[in-house]
């Protein structure tokens, strides 16, 4: 299927390793010019071959700062793909009801909120101009209450809400706002000996290679298996291109059934 996307100039954040990096690689499989962004570049993302911008997208003008220099040599972007977020959750949080005090929400709201927002009002000149389309990657924890941090689901959750809210403002405009929720997905946050999931492990005293292979089943996923993030990159495709019009204001779940509702 030609999914319209060669010669497309594509905006990927959180660019730098898991589901960004998945995003980059598919984009430029089927044509597209991508310019990555993220803190820092990894090896990984460097060996793609892909325009790279540094930025903290969780500071307030540092999505501003970023775009400008995206678009400063070209001025045209179709499509904007917001895949920062997560977030670190400091050794206090556990424990806490509310999964930390005002600084650890302000923080989980930055990058998982307002990075999106900020993203967006700077890039949607240039979107309006090229008709183009967004895909905001959200979680399924907006919607399953879980083991996630209180702040990173309900951060996700008003993504959800702001992405449908959006569709309606600038569907007339000809740009397309859609969002992905994905569940336990083979990525850092999950995987690696630093992540989220390694802090749950060390705080219940449980092995984290058991507590990681128990999460789909946990999660409700039914093919009990992590997502890979080759799997969320190819539906950032679909919602991406100009094949798909009529899909404007659409929350996919790419999560295994976890999330039970009709």
């Amino acid at each position: 299927m030609d999914l319209q996307l060669v010669g497309k100039r594509v905006l990927v954040t959180g660019a730098s390793k898991g589901i960004g990096l998945a995003i980059v690689r598919a984009f430029q499989e089927e044509g597209a010019i991508v310019t990555a962004t993220a803190r820092s570049v990894t090896p990984e993302l460097k060996a793609t071959g892909a325009a790279f911008v540094s930025a903290d997208l969780s500071t307030v003008d540092g999505p501003q700062r970023m775009v400008e220099a995206v678009l400063a040599g070209d001025s045209r972007l179709d499509v904007l793909v917001n895949n920062a977020g997560g977030g670190v959750v400091p050794d206090e949080a556990f424990g806490d009801p509310l999964d930390g005090g005002d600084g650890t929400w302000a923080a989980g709201f930055d990058l998982n909120l307002h990075a999106a927002v900020r993203t967006i009002r700077a890039a949607l000149p240039s979107l309006v101009e090229a008709r183009g389309a967004v895909v905001n990657i959200s979680s399924d924890s907006a919607r399953r209450p879980g083991a996630e941090p209180m702040p990173y689901s309900v951060a996700k959750a008003a993504l959800n809400a702001f992405t449908r809210q959006l569709a309606e403002r600038v569907a007339p405009s000809g740009v397309r706002v859609n969002a992905i929720s994905p569940s336990a997905t083979r990525t850092n946050l999950v995987t690696g000996k630093d992540g989220y999931i390694a802090q749950v492990a060390d705080k219940a005293g449980v092995d984290h290679g058991t507590l990681v292979a128990s999460l789909p089943k946990h999660n409700g996923m039914l093919t009990e298996t992590l997502i890979d993030p080759s799997e969320i990159a190819r539906t950032v495709l679909l919602l991406a291109s100009p094949t798909m019009p009529s899909v404007i204001g659409a929350n996919w779940l790419v999560d295994a059934g976890a999330t039970k509702v009709v």
